[in-house]
């Protein structure tokens, strides 16, 4: 019996046996979302770490550095996590190494999984396809906001949990409640996204664009996995 759940943040991991199942990690604002931008345009890995200090210990290995914390950008970096950042022109064949707030301490605390997936709403039917192809019980993990439950998160996870649903024996409360919160929500994804309280401290910050384009859907096709520590481009 194939199992889909939903962790509705960190936090809530040690309730959880991550063995045997695909854990797929979202952080729609915004990591998740600049990590298969960037996959999907050409960067040859994307190394995730948990601390500033680690991101900044590859600093002679001629990788392009990216650390953001609270939204912004760490003074001295390349980059944070806007998609912006991740274009052809600036990623294509390079290794990034990349620290933020919530989507890679969400990935780091992951390990256990047989695999890591990243998701977002520009590669969801990809990841979806890529899901039912593995015949695994399937993890959907929201990084929240500092292990807080966040509205965009759980509104990807219940969007998957509407595509796949039929295809699993079993889904727990969590899976019903996002889907639930997906389908209020799926007329107008932007509209609904203005309730979130990250979608209002990115505003703050004055990067509106980046809420908008990370509400684009099925807009790649490629699906990033972690293998040995790094993430690439699923063959």
């Amino acid at each position: 019996m194939k199992h889909l759940e939903v962790c509705l943040t960190p936090a809530l991991l040690p309730l959880y046996d991550l063995k045997g199942s695909i854990v797929v990690v979202i952080d729609i604002f915004r990591a998740t979302s600049s990590i298969s931008y960037g996959i999907d345009n050409g960067a040859a890995a994307i190394i995730p770490v948990a601390s500033v200090e680690e991101c900044l210990s590859y600093k002679d290995h001629g990788h392009l550095l990216g650390a953001e914390r609270n939204g912004e950008v760490v003074a001295g970096f390349d980059f944070g996590n806007s998609p912006f950042s991740y274009t052809k022109e600036k990623v294509a064949g390079k290794t990034l190494v990349l620290t933020t707030t919530n989507g890679t301490h969400a990935i780091n605390e992951s390990k256990n999984a047989d695999e890591i997936v990243i998701g977002s709403f520009l590669n969801l039917t990809a990841v979806c396809d890529y899901l039912v192809k593995q015949d695994k019980n399937v993890f959907l993990l929201c990084s929240g906001w500092k292990n807080k439950v966040n509205l965009e998160d759980t509104l990807f996870a219940g969007a998957v949990v509407n595509k796949l649903k039929d295809k699993f024996d079993a889904w727990c409360d969590s899976s019903v409640l996002a889907e639930d919160l997906y389908l209020c929500a799926q007329g107008n994804l932007n509209e609904y996204m203005k309730k979130t309280s990250h979608s209002e401290r990115l505003k703050k910050l004055g990067i509106e664009k980046d809420i908008e384009f990370c509400l684009n859907v099925d807009i790649l096709d490629s699906v990033p996995v972690i293998k040995n520590g790094q993430i690439v481009r699923s063959s």
